[in-house]
């Protein structure tokens, strides 16, 4: 691709704070770094993967709120994070971060086990726990 050629579909999804870098040839045929600022299929695509983020969101923002969910649960979808992926940050195996999910039991934790979820999330404890700000996040 010729260095003119490089799309740049800025359609605001990353609100200018992001570049691909390119490589493409210039007027020499050299191959020269350049920058673009987006690409209408990528943003497509990107476009549709938030979608699915924000639908899984607000789908356990309301599972939270109806109290068939942990807080925890809300925050995985917000930090985009699976059950896997959240019991090696929190040191614990995966089946209790899963038996955690469950608001009886999320109640039960221990201080220190909702400071290690607390850490995870870069939030405090007091925020973890605080379902009534949860039902005013949009």
């Amino acid at each position: 691709m010729k260095k003119k050629d490089v799309p740049q579909d800025d359609e605001g999804l990353m609100e200018g704070k992001f570049e691909d870098l390119c490589y493409a040839t210039d007027e020499n045929g050299k191959y020269v770094q350049v920058f673009s600022t987006g690409w209408g299929p990528k943003n497509a695509a990107i476009k549709q993967a938030w979608e699915g983020i924000n639908e899984r969101m607000a789908h356990a923002q309301r599972q939270v709120i109806e109290g068939k969910l942990s807080p925890i649960g809300y925050l995985m979808e917000k930090n985009i994070m699976s059950i896997p992926l959240l019991a090696q940050y929190v040191g614990l195996p995966k089946r209790k971060v899963k038996k955690h999910l469950i608001p009886a039991q999320f109640e039960k934790l221990d201080p220190s086990i909702l400071g290690k979820y607390a850490e995870a999330f870069d939030i405090s404890v007091v925020e973890l726990c605080d379902t009534e700000k949860m039902k005013l996040e949009k």
